[in-house]
């Protein structure tokens, strides 16, 4: 029997050639030159690679396994299992265009300065001249588009299209030697993009397709269970996320009485929070204003020694174009294979320029300066960014971590962080309703997921929900709705995320300090939290 780390990383390998956007996110950058190939022919290898990494995986006994690679050989069984299960049951490359959008795999060239600027260039020119190719096999492989993942895709490829118009040009002014080389193949890519956002575009002026969004039951809890990885249910799920609900209600109830005074109920809380949300930056101002909550939560974890600030860059920008329409804000890391000194990069979308103006203040009012606050501990300090920078630091015997990143535990940890900052007082009340009111809507985005996918409840009680439970703007209502019909399980990710990582983080020995415990949660990488606790021996 061959050992454990020889195919470990033999199946590591085959991931990432046959993946090359998972490659370069986590720092490998050896297939930066390609793209994803969804053709017949390639899905069909990729299937039986996959088969004979479940195989051969199975041959190991993990018993006979030390702990750390016992760990190991469950997370790459795991995602093993969960590519076939993607490949073999969802298929999303059928239906969702979002699949085979190049732009996060462009983008990650031309934004990151991790080899000569030559150097990615001869690369990007490889993926730009694979464009017209990948779109036109999307389009033989797409049937059925749900309408939403249509609309999306309209502004998300069209923003690909400006990504190599806008962007591409100021590189090649520092490597001119290149011009004949990748000018042609820009014109060719964004060509191409245009004539698949002019397919996409006809297709809805036809009509909406008979597609439903929603996956159903069946499938959604098949790929809830991939995607948390434990050993809770979805009915559980949902019982846990009712009772929070309720309970954060009260302690936000109370937390309004104390800002504005009277009765502890929902209406005071609305006082509470309007008064807040009035207080507010707007397009030209959000990014300075979350430069400025980055160094004062930098700072407050440092004066309460809450965990090791790491010494790593972190860069606030606008989210670029393709990349809008489904999250406000999110962290972009370098990946855990990376050897170049990369920053990380905290992007925060604006509103888009066709929004009224009603719209623009109601988002704005949501996206208030004690909300930013509480966005920035989430995204950045101590939340993602700083978690991420951890987890690179962490050199196992192979490179499976790099590959198995946990959605539970990077979310949970957020919003763990979230918690722990309010109760120490950062940002003071303010904040901290703001908190709860987050705390409101991870719990409702486990039930969001859960009732749309899998109980077919309708946009106007999805609306009802978010905007009276959960005291949402109706411009952020709108868009968690069809964040949920855009996504599946992701949104389940945080609040079953928090409730793990936060009995981890209670379950710290009376012996240890606080910074001491939290530094060892994410000494780790980012394995689920039911492996995390075997790694902790807890």
């Amino acid at each position: 029997m061959e050992r454990f780390g020889v195919v470990g990383e033999r199946i590591v390998e085959a991931l990432l050639a046959s993946r090359p956007g998972a490659a370069t996110s986590v720092g490998d950058h050896r297939f930066d030159d390609r793209l994803p190939d969804f053709s017949a022919d390639a899905l069909g290898s990729d299937r039986a690679m996959l088969v004979d990494a479940a195989s051969a995986l199975c041959e190991i006994d993990p018993d006979s396994l030390e702990i750390e690679e016992r760990v190991d050989h469950a997370l790459l069984a795991t995602l093993v299992d969960r590519h076939l299960f993607e490949l073999t049951e969802i298929r999303a490359h059928e239906w969702d265009p979002l699949v085979h959008n190049p732009g996060p795999l462009l983008h990650a060239l031309v934004a990151r300065p991790y080899a000569p600027v030559e150097e990615r260039l001869t690369a990007l020119a490889g993926r730009l001249d694979a464009v017209p190719d990948a779109l036109a096999t999307a389009r033989t492989a797409l049937r059925d588009i749900p309408r939403v993942h249509a609309e999306t895709a309209v502004g998300q490829f069209t923003g690909t299209a400006a990504l190599i118009r806008d962007e591409v040009p100021a590189l090649l002014a520092q490597a001119p030697a290149l011009l004949d080389r990748v000018e042609p193949a820009a014109t060719r890519a964004i060509a191409a993009l245009e004539e698949f956002v002019a397919w996409l575009r006809a297709g809805l002026a036809a009509g909406p397709g008979d597609r439903d969004p929603r996956l159903g039951r069946r499938r959604w809890e098949a790929r809830l269970w991939y995607a948390l990885d434990t050993e809770l249910g979805a009915a559980e799920i949902q019982r846990r996320a009712w009772a929070n609900l309720e309970r954060v209600t009260e302690e936000i109830r109370a937390a309004a009485v104390e800002l504005v005074g009277g009765p502890a109920d929902d209406e005071t809380v609305r006082r509470a929070l309007d008064l807040l949300a009035a207080e507010h930056p707007d397009d030209h101002t959000i990014v300075d204003l979350a430069s400025v909550t980055l160094d004062e939560a930098s700072d407050f974890v440092r004066a309460h020694d809450l965990v090791t600030v790491p010494d790593d860059p972190c860069v606030i920008q606008v989210m670029p174009e393709f990349a809008r329409g489904v999250a406000v804000a999110y962290c972009d890391a370098p990946g855990a294979l990376e050897t170049a000194d990369l920053p990380t990069f905290y992007c925060i979308a604006p509103t888009p320029a066709d929004w009224p103006a009603h719209r623009v203040d109601s988002f704005y009012r949501e996206y208030n300066d004690h909300m930013v606050r509480n966005l920035t501990v989430h995204e950045a300090m101590p939340g993602h960014f700083l978690q991420l920078a951890h987890a690179r630091r962490y050199l196992g015997s192979t490179r499976v971590r790099a590959l198995t990143r946990s959605g539970p535990f990077i979310e949970g940890w957020a919003v763990y962080a979230e918690e722990l900052m309010a109760r120490y007082g950062f940002g003071g009340l303010p904040v901290r309703l703001q908190q709860l009111k987050m705390q409101l809507r991870m719990t409702l985005n486990a039930l969001l997921d859960q009732l749309v996918h899998a109980e077919q409840l309708p946009e106007a009680e999805a609306m009802a929900l978010l905007t009276g439970r959960g005291f949402q703007e109706e411009g952020e209502a709108a868009g968690k709705w069809r964040r949920a019909l855009l996504t599946s399980t992701q949104l389940s990710t945080y609040f079953v995320g928090y409730q793990e990582v936060a009995e981890i983080a209670a379950a710290r020995p009376s012996d240890v300090p606080l910074r001491d415990w939290h530094d060892e949660m994410l000494a780790h990488d980012c394995p689920p939290p039911r492996h995390l606790r075997t790694l902790l021996d807890r």
